[in-house]
């Protein structure tokens, strides 16, 4: 699958008018992703520029290794506007194995020709690599999952770990791994591999749109020492939480059926992990409407490392 953009800022706004998407929702959206980069109020014209800017943008293959696909599966239900008619005609995503068309040989050759692009791409990895016995506990066309990646990474422009599973192993990873699942830094460091970590199970898309946009804008990525985007993940979940009040004041739900819970009193005690665990979670909102605590659920620390087995077990015994 190719979606190729070139197109003016004119043609693109026409685009997005012929999907029914009109420059306000447009710009409600570029709004969104200004606001988890941490701009100021000019930052969604500066993002709304970038997305609509013509020229050329280097493609994006899109790797997939031990996962759930979930990951994928958030991204694809972007809405307000629709990922499709957004993102996918603003750059040129060039190979997923989830949407594509093409299979088999067909595939292959869109692989091989995007990753020999002279104009470069952005290479996004979802899934944890399995290495042990060399790596044979993961295949895609009689290759595994660790050999694609070692093909494919060192070739990129930059490499972007999407998800917990890709960025710290995830669940693939938790013990006693088997399958000697490995993050893409843990496993391709000899290679010189440094990726940029969007963690979360699964991330909010809007963290993948703003580190493509400063990409594209030539920012410099601060990063955090996991390799974090520090302008997604430079802040707590419970510094952010619309709960945190009800923490500082000690007043604590004690279950979650309890009206102290249905008044969005602190959920520490039933097991959130918002206090360990760095996200903008609060602040982005999953479709700009809600998020695990503000649903009543705790945060269970899935941007962390290891915590399907540090963060354990997610709710309190109480």
């Amino acid at each position: 699958m190719r979606i190729a953009i070139g197109m003016g800022k004119g043609d693109h706004e026409a685009r997005l008018e012929e999907r029914g998407i009109n420059r306000r929702d447009f710009l409600k959206f570029c709004a969104a992703v200004a606001a988890c980069m941490g701009l100021d109020a000019t930052g969604a014209a500066t993002v709304a520029q970038t997305l609509a800017a013509s020229g050329k943008r280097p493609a994006v293959v899109y790797l997939h290794n031990a996962e759930c696909t979930g990951c994928s599966e958030a991204l694809l239900r972007t809405t307000q506007p629709y990922l499709d008619a957004l993102i996918l005609d603003t750059i040129s995503l060039e190979y997923h194995e989830t949407i594509m068309a093409a299979a088999g040989d067909a595939a292959e050759a869109a692989l091989h020709a995007a990753i020999n692009n002279p104009d470069g791409f952005i290479c996004v990895v979802e899934g944890a690599i399995p290495t042990a016995m060399d790596g044979k506990y993961g295949y895609i066309a009689g290759k595994t999952m660790f050999d694609i990646c070692k093909e494919v990474l060192p070739k990129a422009k930059a490499v972007v770990a999407y998800g917990t599973c890709s960025a710290f192993g995830g669940v693939q990873a938790a013990a006693p791994n088997p399958t000697g699942a490995k993050s893409v830094a843990d496993a391709f460091a000899p290679f010189g591999i440094k990726p940029i970590n969007i963690a979360g199970c699964p991330p909010n898309p809007l963290n993948l749109v703003g580190t493509l946009v400063a990409f594209l804008q030539g920012k410099e990525i601060k990063l955090d020492s996991l390799g974090r985007p520090l302008m997604f993940f430079g802040e707590s979940v419970h510094d952010l939480c619309e709960r945190r009040p009800h923490f500082d004041a000690g007043e604590f739900a004690p279950s979650f059926d309890s009206e102290e819970a249905r008044k969005g009193w602190c959920l520490y005690d039933l097991g959130c992990k918002g206090p360990q665990t760095y996200n903008n979670c609060p602040k982005a909102r999953f479709n700009g409407t809600n998020w695990p605590v503000g649903a009543g659920h705790p945060c269970i620390g899935c941007s962390e490392p290891d915590f399907w087995d540090q963060m354990t077990p997610f709710y309190s015994n109480k």
